[in-house]
C-alpha cells in the first residue's frame, strides 16, 4: 500500500467491530482489516501470566481504558515500553486502566510474560493469536493505542508520541499524543487530535492462498530468506524476529512485504553504480518480485518435500567458536535513563597475556547489555617497545590509558555492522605482551542493565601474507551551522601523526573496505582515492547515510593502490528542522562523541605486506 493510500485509509476508515470477516474471503495479509461499525466494544481473553481470564467489563469503574496492541520483537514497540509502563503508572490514580494484547501468532505465552517482566510492565497483557481483538479495533501496528471513554468509545486511536520512527530516534518526544488524548477525556473535554498515523510493525491478517497462486515458501521464499535475511532475523542476532519457519514467515508476511516494497531491507546503502561488493546485501529485483508475489497470493506454503535444508547458522557466534574469548573484567552499571551530557565512553582494559605474537583472522565483539551499547571499539595496544606500524593514522584512543598512542583497531560492532572476517591470507596482529582496550559507548533505554561485553577471537593456522590495518580517515575541525540542510565535510589520509607530514600511504597497501560513520545528522558519505599522479578513483558512494545501520562495506577484490595515494572521503549533514533525527536544529555542531554530536570517520581496513 502506497504512502498516500495508506494516510488515505487512516483517515477515512471506521473501526471494525467483529472479527469474523477478517479470516476469510481474498483480504491480502498486509491490508487493513474490514471496517464494519458497531456500537459497543468487548472482549475476553487470558492473561499471559494468571491464565485467568480478563475482560474490558471488569474495569467498568474506571474513568477510562488504554488499549494498546504489542509484540515481543518490534523494535518500534520496544523502544515505548518504557514509556508504556510509566504512563500506567502516572494514570492508574486518575482513573485510567492501560490493558496490552498481543495479537502476534508466533508469540508464545512464555515469550510474552519474559517480555513483560523486562519491560516493567504491570498491567495486564492478554494474549490474541486467533486475531479476535485485533479485528474488533482493526488496529493496525505495534505499538497502537486506543482510548476508550466511559462509555467504552473509542475517542483516540494512533501512536504514543513522535519520539521512535523507522529510520530515526529523537532523544525526547516533541509531541504527546497518547498523554495529551487521555488529559481530555479525564477533563471532559474534546480532543484535539482523535487519530494519528502509527510508525511500528505491521499485525497480519491470515487468510486462505489464492487458488491461482503460483509461489510457495517451501519451493521460492526460504531459500531466498536463508540466502538474504536469516544472518541477521534469527535467535540472538540483530533482526528483531526470527525468520527460519513458515509460521514466523506467515505470521510477519505484511511486515516482510513492506520492508521489501520499500526497499528499507535488506539494509544496504551503497549505489551499485560504484563497487563491488563481497557483503552486498542488495535484494536483487526477480528476489524482490517473488517475495512480494508470495505475500500477495496469502503466503501459500507448498510441498514439505521442496523444503531446503535448514542452514547450520554458528551457534552464539558469528565468526564460528572462538580459538580464545577475552571477557571485561567486571559488570559496569548502566542506568535506566541517560543522565544530563550523557554518559561518556568507558574504556576497559583486558590483558591478553599472549607469550608470542597472534595473527586473528576472525574477531568479533558482543555486548554484554546489546539493547544499551550503542558501539564497542576493541583497539589493541602493544608494548611501547613494539616496531609495529603506527605512522597510518593519529592515535583515537584518550592519553590517560596505557600505551593508548600506539593502539590500533582490533574489531567493533555497532547497529547493522559485522564482525571482522578476514580473507585467507590477510590478519590483524596482536604482539606478545598486547593489552586490549575496550571503549564502550552505552545508551540506556529506560530499563537500568549491567553490562560485561567481550570479543571471541579465530587465529590463523600459519603466518599470513599480509598484515590488516583499521584506519580512520576523520576531520574534527568543523562546525555545522543552525539549520543547515547540506552541511559539507572533508577528510583526507592516512596521515602521520608524529611527523606531521601531508596526508597520504606511506608504502603500497590495498583497501580491502569502508566503513563510513556519521550520527543523527549524516545525510550522505562518498570516498576516492587520489593516486600520486592525480588521477582519482570513486569506490564508494553513499546517497542516503543511515545512522541505525553502520555497515561495512567490503570490496570482492582487494584494490590495489601505491605509495603516496590519498583517501579522500566527502560527507553531507543536514542539521535542518526537516530531520527527524535531529536534537536541536537551532544549535551549531562540532565533534564529539555524544550521539547528539558529530563525527566524520571514512573507517578503512588497508592491507600491507607483512615483515
Amino acid at each position: 500500500m502506497s504512502d498516500r493510500k495508506l494516510r488515505h485509509a487512516l483517515a477515512v476508515a471506521l473501526l471494525a467491530m467483529t472479527a469474523s470477516p477478517l479470516f476469510g474471503g481474498e483480504k491480502k495479509p498486509h491490508e487493513a482489516g474490514a471496517h464494519e461499525s458497531s456500537t459497543s466494544l468487548g472482549f475476553t481473553l487470558p492473561d499471559v501470566r494468571t491464565g485467568k481470564p480478563v475482560a474490558l467489563a471488569d474495569f467498568s469503574d474506571r474513568k477510562a481504558v488504554v488499549v494498546v496492541f504489542m509484540c515481543t520483537t518490534c523494535p518500534i514497540n520496544n523502544a515505548y515500553m518504557p514509556t508504556l509502563a510509566k504512563l500506567s503508572k502516572d494514570y492508574r490514580d486518575k482513573g485510567v486502566q492501560f490493558i496490552g494484547i498481543n495479537s502476534i501468532p508466533v508469540d508464545t505465552t512464555a515469550e510474552i510474560v519474559a517480555h513483560a517482566s523486562k519491560n516493567g510492565i504491570d498491567f495486564p497483557v492478554l494474549h490474541d493469536p486467533q486475531g479476535r481483538v485485533v479485528g474488533q479495533f482493526d488496529a493496525r501496528r505495534t505499538p497502537e493505542a486506543f482510548v476508550l471513554n466511559e462509555k467504552r468509545e473509542i475517542c483516540y486511536r494512533g501512536r504514543i508520541d513522535d519520539q521512535f520512527g523507522y529510520d530515526f530516534r529523537r532523544t525526547k518526544a516533541t509531541k504527546h499524543d497518547l498523554i495529551e488524548a487521555l488529559d481530555a477525556v479525564l477533563a471532559g473535554k474534546p480532543i484535539a487530535v482523535a487519530q494519528t498515523e502509527v510508525l511500528g510493525c505491521l499485525i497480519s491478517r491470515t487468510a486462505p492462498p489464492k487458488k491461482d497462486a503460483t509461489e510457495t515458501f517451501t519451493r521460492d521464499v526460504a531459500p531466498l530468506l536463508q540466502k538474504h535475511c536469516q544472518e541477521c532475523h534469527r535467535p540472538g542476532q540483530i533482526g528483531p524476529m526470527p525468520l527460519l519457519t513458515f509460521e514466523q514467515a506467515e505470521s510477519w508476511s505484511g511486515m516482510i512485504r513492506e520492508v521489501v516494497a520499500r526497499k528499507r531491507m535488506p539494509p544496504w546503502f551503497a549505489d551499485s553504480k560504484i563497487g563491488h561488493y563481497s557483503n552486498d546485501r542488495s535484494l536483487p529485483d526477480k528476489d524482490r518480485e517473488t517475495i512480494l508475489a508470495w505475500v500477495d497470493q496469502n503466503c501459500p506454503k507448498g510441498d514439505p518435500k521442496d523444503m531446503p535444508a535448514p542452514v547450520q547458522w554458528p551457534i552464539g557466534w558469528r565468526i564460528g567458536t572462538p580459538d580464545v574469548i577475552l571477557l571485561m573484567k567486571e559488570e559496569y552499571d548502566i542506568p535506566a535513563q541517560m543522565p544530563r551530557g550523557g554518559i561518556a565512553y568507558q574504556y576497559f582494559v583486558i590483558e591478553t597475556n599472549f607469550s608470542e605474537d597472534k595473527w586473528v583472522e576472525r574477531a568479533e565483539a558482543q555486548a554484554g547489555a546489546p539493547e544499551a551499547v550503542h558501539h564497542i571499539i576493541a583497539f589493541v595496544a602493544p608494548p611501547r617497545d613494539s616496531k609495529e606500524p603506527r605512522s597510518l593514522g593519529p592515535p583515537v584512543l584518550p592519553p590517560f590509558l596505557p600505551d593508548a598512542r600506539y593502539a590500533t583497531v582490533l574489531c567493533g560492532t555497532a547497529p547493522g555492522d559485522m564482525p571482522t572476517i578476514l580473507p585467507a591470507g590477510y590478519a590483524k596482529k596482536i604482539p606478545k605482551g598486547s593489552r586490549i582496550i575496550l571503549q564502550m559507548h552505552y545508551t540506556p533505554n529506560g530499563r537500568a542493565q549491567k553490562d560485561r561485553s567481550r570479543i571471541g577471537l579465530i587465529f590463523a593456522k600459519e603466518p599470513p601474507k599480509r598484515q590488516v590495518l583499521t584506519v580512520p580517515i576523520f576531520e574534527y575541525r568543523f562546525q555545522i551551522p543552525p539549520g543547515d540542510a547540506n552541511h559539507k565535510v572533508e577528510s583526507r589520509g592516512p596521515w602521520d601523526y608524529v611527523s606531521g607530514a601531508k596526508p597520504g600511504l606511506d608504502r603500497d597497501a590495498q583497501i580491502l573496505s569502508f566503513m563510513p560513520h556519521m550520527h543523527v545528522r549524516g545525510k550522505d558519505f562518498a570516498i576516492d582515492v587520489i593516486y600520486p599522479d592525480g588521477k582519482k578513483d570513486d569506490l564508494l558512494s553513499i546517497p542516503h547515510f543511515n545512522f541505525n545501520w553502520q555497515n561495512s562495506y567490503r570490496f570482492a577484490k582487494p584494490i590495489d593502490v601505491p605509495k603516496g595515494t590519498v583517501i579522500h572521503c566527502t560527507a553531507h549533514f543536514d542539521n535542518s528542522a526537516a530531520n527527524p533525527s535531529n536534537p536541536d536544529p537551532t544549535k551549531a555542531v562540532r565533534w564529539g562523541d555524544q550521539t547528539w554530536q558529530e563525527m566524520m570517520i571514512g573507517w578503512t581496513d588497508l592491507a600491507i605486506e607483512r615483515k
